[in-house]
Protein backbone atom coordinates (compact mmCIF):
# COMPACT_ATOMS: atom_id res chain seq x y z
CA UNK A 1 0.00 0.00 0.00
CA UNK A 2 2.87 2.45 -0.74
CA UNK A 3 1.93 5.40 -3.35
CA UNK A 4 4.20 7.93 -3.35
CA UNK A 5 3.25 11.54 -3.71
CA UNK A 6 4.84 13.33 -6.80
CA UNK A 7 7.44 16.64 -5.01
CA UNK A 8 5.89 19.03 -7.57
CA UNK A 9 2.47 18.46 -6.62
CA UNK A 10 3.26 18.84 -3.09
CA UNK A 11 4.45 22.16 -4.05
CA UNK A 12 1.91 22.84 -5.53
CA UNK A 13 -0.31 22.37 -2.06
CA UNK A 14 2.24 24.53 -0.38
CA UNK A 15 2.30 27.04 -2.51
CA UNK A 16 -1.81 27.38 -2.61
CA UNK A 17 -2.24 27.18 1.17
CA UNK A 18 0.48 29.86 1.40
CA UNK A 19 -1.73 32.10 -1.10
CA UNK A 20 -4.64 30.99 1.21
CA UNK A 21 -3.14 32.75 4.39
CA UNK A 22 -2.33 29.56 6.11
CA UNK A 23 0.56 29.29 8.11
CA UNK A 24 1.98 25.77 9.00
CA UNK A 25 3.87 25.23 12.47
CA UNK A 26 8.43 25.21 11.77
CA UNK A 27 7.80 21.66 13.14
CA UNK A 28 6.43 19.27 10.47
CA UNK A 29 5.93 15.46 10.73
CA UNK A 30 5.86 13.09 8.43
CA UNK A 31 4.75 9.85 9.63
CA UNK A 32 4.23 7.82 6.41
CA UNK A 33 7.62 9.65 4.61
CA UNK A 34 8.22 6.39 2.35
CA UNK A 35 11.56 7.32 0.35
CA UNK A 36 10.57 11.20 0.91
CA UNK A 37 9.14 12.62 -1.59
CA UNK A 38 6.71 15.31 0.64
CA UNK A 39 9.86 15.42 3.44
CA UNK A 40 12.41 17.03 0.78
CA UNK A 41 9.69 19.91 -0.57
CA UNK A 42 9.30 20.28 3.21
CA UNK A 43 12.78 20.71 3.79
CA UNK A 44 13.56 22.84 0.74
CA UNK A 45 11.14 25.09 1.59
CA UNK A 46 12.93 25.22 5.05
CA UNK A 47 10.65 23.35 7.39
CA UNK A 48 12.18 21.43 10.34
CA UNK A 49 10.73 18.14 9.42
CA UNK A 50 10.64 14.70 11.53
CA UNK A 51 10.62 11.66 8.81
CA UNK A 52 9.41 8.07 9.92
CA UNK A 53 7.51 5.06 8.29
CA UNK A 54 6.70 2.17 9.66
CA UNK A 55 8.71 0.34 6.68
CA UNK A 56 11.83 1.23 5.76
CA UNK A 57 11.94 2.13 2.22
CA UNK A 58 16.21 4.41 2.95
CA UNK A 59 14.53 7.38 4.16
CA UNK A 60 13.46 8.67 7.86
CA UNK A 61 13.68 6.91 10.80
CA UNK A 62 11.86 3.21 11.85
CA UNK A 63 8.69 4.29 13.48
CA UNK A 64 5.26 3.08 13.94
CA UNK A 65 3.18 6.25 14.16
CA UNK A 66 0.04 4.38 14.95
CA UNK A 67 1.28 2.65 18.07
CA UNK A 68 3.87 4.98 19.42
CA UNK A 69 3.27 6.83 22.86
CA UNK A 70 0.36 9.45 23.07
CA UNK A 71 2.47 12.35 24.22
CA UNK A 72 1.60 15.35 22.52
CA UNK A 73 3.05 16.82 19.16
CA UNK A 74 4.13 20.62 18.83
CA UNK A 75 3.66 21.14 15.47
CA UNK A 76 2.02 19.93 12.58
CA UNK A 77 1.86 16.37 10.52
CA UNK A 78 1.47 16.12 6.91
CA UNK A 79 1.50 13.09 4.95
CA UNK A 80 -0.02 10.38 2.58
CA UNK A 81 -0.79 7.53 5.05
CA UNK A 82 -1.84 4.38 3.63
CA UNK A 83 -5.74 4.35 2.46
CA UNK A 84 -6.82 1.27 4.21
CA UNK A 85 -5.19 3.12 7.36
CA UNK A 86 -6.90 6.51 7.37
CA UNK A 87 -9.14 6.42 9.88
CA UNK A 88 -6.36 5.55 12.23
CA UNK A 89 -4.27 8.17 11.13
CA UNK A 90 -7.04 10.79 11.36
CA UNK A 91 -7.94 9.86 14.95
CA UNK A 92 -3.91 9.24 15.81
CA UNK A 93 -3.00 12.71 14.48
CA UNK A 94 -5.89 14.03 16.31
CA UNK A 95 -5.26 12.76 19.64
CA UNK A 96 -1.54 13.82 19.76
CA UNK A 97 -1.86 17.36 18.41
CA UNK A 98 -2.13 20.26 20.54
CA UNK A 99 -4.81 23.29 19.99
CA UNK A 100 -4.51 25.53 16.50
CA UNK A 101 -2.77 22.43 15.23
CA UNK A 102 -2.99 20.81 11.71
CA UNK A 103 -3.20 17.18 10.30
CA UNK A 104 -3.02 17.27 6.86
CA UNK A 105 -3.82 14.08 5.06
CA UNK A 106 -3.64 13.24 0.81
CA UNK A 107 -6.40 10.70 0.03
CA UNK A 108 -8.74 10.40 -2.11
CA UNK A 109 -11.51 12.27 -3.12
CA UNK A 110 -13.74 9.34 -2.58
CA UNK A 111 -12.94 9.29 0.83
CA UNK A 112 -15.82 11.45 2.03
CA UNK A 113 -18.04 8.79 1.03
CA UNK A 114 -19.42 5.77 3.01
CA UNK A 115 -21.75 5.32 6.14
CA UNK A 116 -18.06 4.87 8.41
CA UNK A 117 -16.36 7.92 7.52
CA UNK A 118 -19.47 10.13 7.71
CA UNK A 119 -19.40 9.63 11.10
CA UNK A 120 -15.69 10.15 10.87
CA UNK A 121 -16.46 13.36 9.43
CA UNK A 122 -19.01 14.52 12.31
CA UNK A 123 -16.67 13.68 15.12
CA UNK A 124 -13.37 15.38 13.53
CA UNK A 125 -14.78 17.91 11.02
CA UNK A 126 -11.92 19.03 8.32
CA UNK A 127 -11.39 22.73 8.46
CA UNK A 128 -10.37 22.26 4.66
CA UNK A 129 -10.47 19.99 1.76
CA UNK A 130 -8.26 21.37 -1.06
CA UNK A 131 -9.15 19.36 -4.08
CA UNK A 132 -7.06 18.78 -6.87
CA UNK A 133 -8.78 20.38 -10.06
CA UNK A 134 -6.48 17.63 -11.94
CA UNK A 135 -5.13 14.58 -11.58
CA UNK A 136 -1.79 14.45 -10.00
CA UNK A 137 1.00 11.73 -10.39
CA UNK A 138 0.88 9.43 -7.44
CA UNK A 139 3.70 6.41 -7.47
CA UNK A 140 2.28 3.12 -7.30
CA UNK A 141 5.47 1.79 -5.30
CA UNK A 142 7.36 5.06 -5.92
CA UNK A 143 7.72 4.84 -9.74
CA UNK A 144 5.74 7.95 -11.15
CA UNK A 145 4.20 7.29 -14.70
CA UNK A 146 2.65 10.56 -15.24
CA UNK A 147 -1.00 10.68 -13.70
CA UNK A 148 -3.63 8.48 -12.77
CA UNK A 149 -7.25 7.80 -12.76
CA UNK A 150 -8.10 9.08 -9.43
CA UNK A 151 -8.87 12.58 -8.18
CA UNK A 152 -7.14 13.56 -5.35
CA UNK A 153 -7.53 16.46 -2.12
CA UNK A 154 -5.58 17.65 1.06
CA UNK A 155 -8.26 16.92 3.92
CA UNK A 156 -6.72 19.75 6.70
CA UNK A 157 -7.80 19.29 9.80
CA UNK A 158 -7.35 21.63 12.84
CA UNK A 159 -7.08 20.86 16.43
CA UNK A 160 -10.17 22.72 18.35
CA UNK A 161 -11.38 23.77 14.44
CA UNK A 162 -15.60 24.04 15.26
CA UNK A 163 -17.29 24.65 12.12
CA UNK A 164 -18.10 23.46 8.24
CA UNK A 165 -15.69 22.18 5.98
CA UNK A 166 -14.54 24.64 3.26
CA UNK A 167 -13.24 23.32 -0.05
CA UNK A 168 -11.16 25.10 -1.78
CA UNK A 169 -9.42 24.11 -5.32
CA UNK A 170 -5.93 23.83 -6.26
CA UNK A 171 -5.44 24.81 -10.24
CA UNK A 172 -2.87 23.06 -12.39
CA UNK A 173 -0.10 26.25 -12.15
CA UNK A 174 -0.49 27.18 -15.48
CA UNK A 175 -4.15 27.25 -14.86
CA UNK A 176 -3.31 30.12 -12.85
CA UNK A 177 -1.16 32.26 -15.39
CA UNK A 178 -4.05 32.41 -17.81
Amino acid sequence: DYYATHPDDVGVFLDKIAKDGEVLSDSLWEPACGQGHISEVLIDRGYWVLSTDLIDRGYGSSLDFLNQNDSTWEGDIITNPPFKLAKEFIRKGMSILEQGNKLMLLLPLRYLETKGRYALFQEFMPKYCYVYSYRIDIGKGGEFHGGNAVAYCWYVWEKGFIGETTVRFIPRPVWDQV
